[in-house]
């Protein structure tokens, strides 16, 4: 069998979809200081455009893409291991090594391109639930719920914390995530205008964070959770397109009325607060648990466009995005360092926000093209292709 007759289009499609929209949050996590990313206040103007266009980010792709690309890895998850057994080979020994790699991968985009990687955090995550994938769909669904909860009650429980912690600890460890002072913004500009290692300075620490006690308090708990949704929703035959529309209607109808409105009511209750830093704990609750349903909805447009054969040209350059999510994803980081980082253009905190959109639309008219052409030629992208011959410890074929 070829690769391709072996994949999931569904899988694929919505692979490419969700590495293409990760994008559009991604940017300002490379464009502007951290804390931009949490509090749209932090930095930047949020006037006029720019303004509609964080809000729209914020409401569409926020938490949303996430959600959706780690309910399909928890899918790839049972998939991998499903066709193992099928090859009657070491299952936990192929799924473990795997991720051994993986997370080596994720260090190494980590610690020397982009504090925001993901991949690190997937690996943890594919090392400790693995023993529950073969749970029932109820089970992991529910499952999915307690792990979705134990980071909402962590933020909660701390928000109600917070006036009882010495105001010199909130500032020091706590208030430079969500408002940085003017020295320690420069301080963040300097690095990551300045050249490669001088941007470690930054980097190192940003990503010991994420990879620390960012991944303990609230990463772990929600790529785990939509992880397990994600499985059962495989199992189930949902994610991949297997289900009846009227399944996928009401999913999306879930995210139009009742996730779209929390996101939207926190940006409200948010904006109230004057983006204090309670706004960091209790009022980022509304778009955590909206995000959940609004990917469900994002899911549910791509899969009914996919039953009702809509947008052929489209979804086709999406399933070959999607094939190749890995090698794409670090591309991404490969050409937002060379606009926004030292060792390229430096533009790092110098692009309003819809200048970022302008280039996230450049970068997926890229990618939509140049995947296919490289799978005309190509079993594998090129890092799926390393990925896969590390996991197996031998060198795989990759010309067609």
């Amino acid at each position: 069998m070829q690769p391709s007759d072996q994949r999931i289009d569904a899988l694929d499609v919505l692979r490419g979809f969700a590495v293409l929209g990760i994008l559009v949050m991604n940017i300002q996590a490379f464009s502007m200081p951290m804390a931009a990313y949490l509090n749209p206040t932090a930095y930047g103007s949020l006037e006029g455009v720019n303004g509609a266009v964080w809000a729209i980010s914020h409401l569409l792709t926020d938490q949303k893409m996430m959600g959706l690309f780690s309910m399909l890895f928890g899918a790839g998850i049972v998939l991998f291991c499903d066709r193992a057994e099928e090859k009657g080979t070491s299952v936990a020994g192929y799924h473990y090594r795997r991720n051994v790699w993986l997370l080596i991968f994720g260090m190494l985009h980590g610690y020397l391109l982009w504090h925001g990687d993901i991949l690190f955090l997937y690996a943890v995550c594919a090392f400790l639930i693995y023993p529950l994938r073969n749970k029932t769909t109820r089970t992991l669904v529910k499952l999915s719920l307690v792990f979705l909860s134990v980071s909402s009650v962590v933020y909660l429980l701390t928000a109600m914390g917070l006036p009882s912690l010495p105001p010199e600890e909130v500032a020091e460890e706590i208030l430079p995530m969500w408002q940085p002072t003017a020295e320690q913004i420069q301080s963040e500009l300097a690095a990551y205008q300045g050249n490669w290692v001088e941007q470690m300075a930054a980097r190192v620490p940003m990503t010991q964070e994420m990879q620390g006690l960012a991944l303990f308090l609230w990463g772990f708990w929600r790529a785990s959770g939509m992880m397990l949704l994600g499985m059962a929703l495989y199992k189930s035959g949902i994610l991949t397109g297997k289900a009846d529309i009227a399944v996928y209607k009401r999913f999306l109808l879930l995210g139009l009325f009742i996730g779209l409105p929390l996101a939207i009511y926190g940006i409200f209750w948010n904006s109230n607060n004057n983006w204090q830093l309670t706004s960091m704990f209790m009022g980022s609750q509304f778009n955590y648990w909206g995000s959940v349903l609004i990917s469900l909805g994002w899911m549910s447009v791509v899969l009914m466009l996919l039953k009702k054969q809509l947008l052929r040209r489209l979804t086709d350059r999406l399933a070959a995005t999607g094939r190749m999510a890995f090698t794409n994803y670090i591309m991404q980081t490969v050409i937002c360092g060379l606009i926004f980082y030292g060792h390229g253009l430096g533009l790092f905190g110098q692009v309003e926000r819809w200048g970022q959109l302008l280039i996230v639309l450049g970068v997926w008219a890229l990618q939509l093209w140049w995947s296919p052409i490289w799978l005309r030629h190509f079993r594998f992208g090129p890092l799926e292709w390393l990925w896969r011959s590390l996991t197996y410890w031998k060198l795989q074929p990759l010309r067609r």
